[in-house]
């Protein structure tokens, strides 16, 4: 039994040898790994974040008419540039049967309300005269004429009232007809004029089309579309995950799908504070201010843009790659390695500033001349560059 044990422990010390051998010798086979390194340099660091939306003039004006009827005439189309007051577009009245009925009744009480008042004038008249008269020889006393006189002035202005009264039916029964009548200038309803200086965006009707005026119960026909394309702002959504990072007055660059090789400025003036779900995420509307852009370009009114928002910027900073940063399994905190020798390397704690996801701002911790451990360099495999 002794023996049976003592070659088994023989055995075993073999084994083990020989098992120490060989991984002594596979490691030996293997390629050594030999750190590179890098230098921190100078670079403009800039935190940012990307919304998507479009170009559209700060203020639209829908110009509608203030009667129904059919377009006679357009004189304007998408593009021309006018100004305040004039002419777009001349409507052709189609007379109500029912309206124009009520407007002749009318027309007709009027009549007989300024005949009546009338007469009654000439009645009123007659006593006044007669009374005058008996006044003037000392017959009646000066209290009982002053209420002649006064009823005699009231008759005469309802004369006058009611002849008003008429004016204003004959005139309703024409703009009823015709759309306009005598008086109102270039005030009449048929035409319809722009409101203010801009460019024609948009003529959504056409000759003979059927419009409806704008009233309490009817928003009415849309004939033009104007806006002063000289102020355009941006409008676009961000993503909740962003919203809690930007604020108002933070500057934007805006970048046009449409025109190449071109950024804009802009402020951003409006966070949505109420955000909407589309497509299983809360989005916040945004705007954005353009500035004067140059009269040489002309950013069409819906072209898509990206805004990128500029969350923080570091200008001619000492900068190194994120992936050069490493973390303190326990504190966090940052930390690089700096060569201090062939391959050896001491450890040193970093102060971070400003990140734009590929570079870092370092502001204290390393200079220029250090040369920092790639820590995570990837080997190339084997039969690529490798012995083996």
């Amino acid at each position: 039994m002794k023996r049976t044990g003592t070659i088994i422990i023989l055995l075993t010390i073999v084994v083990g040898f020989l098992v120490g051998i060989y991984y002594i010798w596979i490691k030996d086979k293997q390629d050594p790994i030999i750190y590179k390194t890098e230098q921190a340099s100078t670079k403009t660091i800039v935190k940012k974040t990307v919304a998507t939306g479009s170009i559209v003039p700060k203020e639209e004006v829908l110009i509608k008419p203030n009667i129904s009827g059919i377009i006679d005439e357009i004189y304007v189309e998408a593009g021309d540039q006018i100004k305040a007051g004039d002419l777009i577009a001349k409507i052709k009245v189609v007379p109500n049967a029912s309206s124009l009925t009520n407007a002749k009744n009318n027309i007709a009480s009027a009549r007989t309300a300024v005949q009546t008042a009338r007469l009654a004038f000439e009645n009123q008249k007659s006593i006044y005269n007669r009374q005058k008269a008996l006044f003037d020889k000392g017959v009646i006393s000066a209290n009982d004429f002053d209420g002649i006189e006064n009823a005699y002035n009231q008759a005469d202005q309802r004369v006058k009232q009611e002849q008003v009264n008429l004016t204003s039916a004959l005139q309703n029964y024409d703009i009823i007809k015709t759309g306009t009548t005598s008086g109102l200038g270039a005030a009449a309803t048929t035409q319809v004029r722009s409101t203010i200086t801009g460019m024609i965006l948009d003529v959504p009707v056409k000759t003979g089309n059927q419009v409806i005026e704008a009233n309490n119960f009817n928003d009415g026909t849309t004939i033009a579309t104007l806006a002063d394309v000289d102020k355009m702002i941006f409008e676009g959504k961000v993503d909740e995950s962003e919203v809690g990072k930007i604020k108002e007055e933070l500057p934007l660059e805006i970048t046009v799908g449409a025109i190449e090789d071109m950024k804009f400025d802009a402020t951003l003036d409006y966070i949505a504070p109420k955000g909407v779900a589309e497509n299983g995420a809360i989005q916040f509307e945004i705007k954005g201010t353009l500035a004067k852009i140059d009269s040489t370009t002309f950013i069409r009114a819906g072209l898509s843009a990206n805004a990128s928002i500029i969350l923080a910027k570091a200008d001619s900073v000492l900068a190194i790659k994120e992936a050069l940063v490493q973390y303190d399994p326990k504190t966090k905190k940052p930390f690089v390695e700096i060569e201090t020798g062939d391959q050896q390397f001491e450890r040193r704690d970093l102060e971070l500033g400003t990140s734009d996801g590929i570079f870092v701002e370092v502001k204290g911790g390393v200079s220029k001349e250090d040369k920092i451990k790639i820590w995570n360099q990837i080997k190339a495999p084997k039969g690529f560059g490798g012995r083996g």
